[in-house]
């Protein structure tokens, strides 16, 4: 949540600025602001609403010229969004400026100290104290403001990537990270500070990503200082040449970046297990997994934490691990782990999941389980992010950059590297013969072909979607491997459409939700011929006779559903544990017509940031 921008150069930074914003705006955000030094004042334009907003209102407010800017997005923390709230803020004397993402929870007692020192606030964020305080330290200290941000950051609880600079020395920006994501750009003299490496790709393809508890003075024309912020020791960059490409992080002809990514997971999946899988050979190599054989063997349970889309993620996997490898696995939300002192041994493995590899309950999960012993695996999209760099091994997904906040290829690529996993450990338990082994294998490398024929169903489901679109509730109902698919539909459908929808296991469905169900009350059911056909027909049959709307995935030649269900769409016939990845591709493209035909916006919806970095 929140995005950072910020340039240094001999280029114009307002442009650089502006789309750099807009790449960030997957994030999340609800304000937008833009701060330039022309050389000798500091021009500064902010507002409530979008880039797009902010473009129109700097344009007719403020002088756009100058070689050095920061911008920011921001999602509402501390304070209503509104202009006054929105970033950068000034100091009170006008002569720093600052852009943060995070939280300072002690911002009160600072706030209140700073008042009997003489400051005055006109805003409600804790940011506004936070460099009202750098200023303090850098006047009473008599220190130059990299100095004087080390010592208010040591002052401080709480979360931060920020980016300041003095318009007393306007050759300079310092920038200090802790929990939330920061990488600096490092080009021909200039030098560019983002989120994520986004806006700056087509600049540069060199870039330092600073790990928690350091900062940077980032001037023209030397190397940048980096510095440990707690002891002042000398922090040595690396740069890391980036694999992004500007055809990644762009539309490519669709309408909305979640299409696009809906429409990119036969790729995404093929790009997860290749190198990984080879069926022919039956092979599974994973170096985070081989050169960790023993922990996963000798593990009395898996414990998997996540948040959100990726919690589905891990409900389908905690079916995967336990029918095919016998491993016992609790999922648990990351958020709530890590406060209800949890019992864990050093005979445990935690996987951690995440799309960013920054969402801050799910770092907390991981030092916490790190302290009690546990060996942490984890799982996410982010090259380079702190959950790559926290945990003890992992594997990336490879993905590829997921913009739309909605997280749809993530869920399929996190599932995919869980299988191969639960694969490898099965065969290495000798749960799996030879035979078993190749089965699952081949299926697995066929996926993707199965998915590009699920996608077809696209034309049908955008017919379903106009028939529903105007609904105010919808029931998702799956058993087995598909009821986390059920839960994971209707969050889809909550998040970009603002439909009410709740996911439920399709045996649960009498003890509460059979209530609700009317003729004007649509039903998606998963009921595939895998698993509890049988019963979930029965489920059928009872919405039937209660007058609801049966929307069915089912697998292909299905006749039974058929005759029961409003509307019926069909996926691909493939192994049971496989069939969340086939299963979930129509959910997904329902809740984008939906939204869509609503006016609703798919890629940005309202409230909802892409990475979570703070509580």
């Amino acid at each position: 949540m929140c995005g950072i921008v910020g340039y240094i150069g001999h280029r114009d930074a307002y442009p650089i600025i502006i789309k750099g914003l807009q790449r960030l705006e997957y994030r999340g955000y609800d304000s937008a602001g833009i701060a330039l030094y022309d050389g000798n004042d500091i021009n500064l334009s902010k507002t409530k609403g979008k880039v797009e907003d902010l473009k129109n209102k700097a344009k007719s407010t403020i002088s756009l010229e100058g070689k050095l800017g920061i911008g920011h997005t921001r999602w509402a923390t501390h304070g209503v969004p509104n202009d006054v709230n929105s970033h950068p803020h000034y100091s009170n004397s006008g002569d720093l400026v600052i852009i943060h993402n995070g939280i300072i929870e002690n911002y009160d007692a600072i706030k209140k100290e700073l008042t009997k020192r003489g400051y005055t606030f006109s805003s409600e964020t804790d940011t506004e104290v936070l460099v009202n305080l750098i200023e303090e330290v850098k006047r009473k200290e008599g220190v130059k403001l990299g100095k004087a941000v080390q010592i208010a950051l040591n002052e401080v609880v709480g979360a931060y990537a920020i980016a300041v600079f003095d318009k007393q020395k306007p050759d300079e920006i310092v920038v200090a990270k802790l929990g939330s994501p920061l990488a600096i750009g490092v080009g021909e003299n200039e030098f560019f500070i983002a989120s994520d490496a986004s806006p700056f790709i087509e600049f540069t393809n060199n870039a330092i990503y600073l790990e928690d508890e350091e900062m940077a003075v980032i001037r023209l024309g030397k190397e940048i200082k980096l510095r440990k912020i707690k002891n002042d020791a000398i922090a040595y960059p690396s740069i890391q040449e980036l694999a992004l490409n500007l055809e990644e992080i762009e539309k490519g002809g669709f309408d909305h970046f979640m299409l696009k990514e809906i429409y990119e997971q036969p790729r995404a999946i093929l790009d997860t297990y290749r190198g990984r899988l080879r069926a022919k050979e039956g092979i599974i190599k994973m170096a985070g997994v081989d050169d960790n054989l023993e922990k996963f063997l000798n593990a009395n349970r898996i414990i998997i934490v996540a948040c959100g889309t990726s919690w589905h993620a891990g409900l389908v996997a905690e079916y995967i691990f336990e029918d095919l490898a016998r491993i016992p696995v609790e999922v648990e939300y990351a958020s709530e782990f890590r406060y209800r002192n949890p019992v864990i041994t050093d005979k445990d493995v935690l996987i951690a999941i995440s799309q960013s590899g920054e969402t801050a309950d799910t770092l907390a999960a991981i030092k916490l389980a790190r302290e009690k012993g546990a060996f942490v695996f984890g799982v996410c999209n982010v090259v380079g992010s702190s959950i790559a760099r926290e945990t003890d091994a992992g594997a990336y997904t490879h993905a590829g950059p997921e913009i739309g906040v909605a997280s749809t290829k993530a869920f399929t690529t996190q599932i995919t590297v869980l299988t191969l996993l639960a694969l490898k450990l099965a065969k290495e338990k000798g749960i799996f013969n030879k035979t078993r082994f190749h089965e699952h294998l081949t299926e697995l490398e066929n996926i993707p072909a199965k998915v590009e024929k699920a996608l077809l169903s696209n034309p049908l489901v955008e017919i379903i979607a106009n028939v529903y679109k105007d609904s105010t509730n919808c029931l998702y109902l799956g058993r087995g491997y598909n009821f986390p698919v059920a839960l994971e539909g209707a969050l889809k459908l909550k998040e970009i459409s603002y439909i009410h929808a709740e996911g439920y296991p399709a045996a649960e469905m009498k003890h509460g939700p059979i209530a609700l169900i009317d003729e004007h009350m649509p039903v998606v059911v998963i009921a595939t011929n895998k698993g509890h056909y049988e019963k979930v027909v029965s489920n059928i049959q009872e919405i039937k006779s209660r007058k609801g709307k049966i929307i069915a995935v089912v697998t292909e030649g299905d006749v039974q559903v058929k005759d029961l269900a409003d509307h019926v769409i069909e996926i691909p016939e493939t192994l049971e544990s496989l069939t969340p990845l086939l299963t979930t591709i129509p959910l997904q493209l329902l809740s984008y017509h939906i939204a869509v035909m609503r006016g609703c916006n798919v890629d940005q919806p309202r409230n909802l940031a892409k990475s979570v970095t703070v509580e």
